[in-house]
């Protein structure tokens, strides 16, 4: 099935929140969560097949791949995990918040001296409770800043010299400068201003030329900005809740884009077959080699 504009469906998963989509170049696969069901799954575009590994915990929260070859790095709840795809063994790494929060972990991304910058959200999605770390390869836990209601859009240039990142409740999308060697950032300043209409920035993704795509929640859009924060292209989707993207395809040239079922009615979801589906678009522009966590 595709649309007039492009969009098509490539897996029909009925995510209650699809998330955090990564392409694995070494398998040549998708990888993305259902984090209200805690599920990791796997799509192989050339054979079509999907797979699915279900887990027990309230929430999958982040998912990074690793320069181990076959194994994953999951944010189970407030805890991250290395999860082997073959064998199901599973290792904790760390506790990146305390057990008993009303937090989960939400949107991460790695640099490419395989640390994880990943932030914590509010379960309630109203109190400023979570906030942003940096995970090194050894599983030292550093805290960025905290204030956070619901962390999101963690995305880096192509150079590392900036990071962005937004507060989703908040209605804001910040950059920092980012000190790639040290694992350092520097002030925060305002990328894209949400306030006025309120619309959501979910999570992003930047491409070769360092422009950021941003799905919209719950504004039924994907939105290319340049690195100067004004509006470059706007992808209008045949659903309501957009939740991340990310390229992919042998080219890389595929964007592929996470949905969601949650918070939408009965009605709505008559409306949008293809919510909490799987979705992607050829764009015309490559993205990112997705970097990985850990030592070499």
């Amino acid at each position: 099935m595709q649309t007039s504009d492009g969009v098509r469906c490539v897996v029909p998963s009925s995510d209650v929140l699809g998330e955090t989509p990564l392409w694995c170049e070494q398998t040549q696969s998708l990888l993305w969560l259902d984090i209200e069901q805690a599920r990791l799954q796997r799509f192989h575009p050339a054979s079509g097949r999907h797979d699915v590994w279900q887990f027990d915990e309230r929430y999958l929260g982040t998912l990074a791949l690793l320069r181990r070859p076959g194994r994953v790095l999951l944010g189970v709840d407030l805890a991250l995990e290395t999860f082997d795809l073959g064998t199901g063994a599973r290792e904790t790494l760390c506790q990146v918040e305390p057990v008993g929060m009303d937090n989960r972990l939400n949107d991460g991304r790695c640099d490419s001296r395989g640390r994880l910058w990943v932030g914590t959200m509010d379960n309630q999605l109203s109190r400023g409770n979570g906030g942003f770390y940096r995970v090194d390869p050894d599983g030292r836990v550093h805290r960025q800043f905290g204030d956070v209601v619901v962390s999101n859009t963690v995305a880096l240039s192509p150079s590392e010299d900036t990071l962005y990142f937004s507060d989703t409740r908040r209605y804001t999308t910040w950059r920092f400068g980012l000190d790639v060697g040290a694992g350092t950032l520097g002030p925060r300043e305002v990328f894209v201003d949400y306030s006025a209409q309120r619309d959501r920035p979910d999570g992003a993704c930047v491409d070769s030329q360092g422009y950021v795509w941003n799905a919209i929640f719950a504004g039924g859009r994907v939105v290319r900005y340049a690195p100067d924060g004004t509006v470059d292209r706007v992808l209008t989707l045949p659903v309501s809740n957009p939740t991340c993207v990310c390229f992919g395809g042998p080219d890389l040239r595929t964007l592929f884009i996470t949905t969601a079922r949650r918070f939408l009615t009965r009605a709505q979801l008559r409306a949008e077959p293809w919510a909490g589906a799987l979705l992607a678009i050829d764009v015309g522009v490559a993205g990112l080699a997705e970097r990985r966590f850990g030592l070499d």
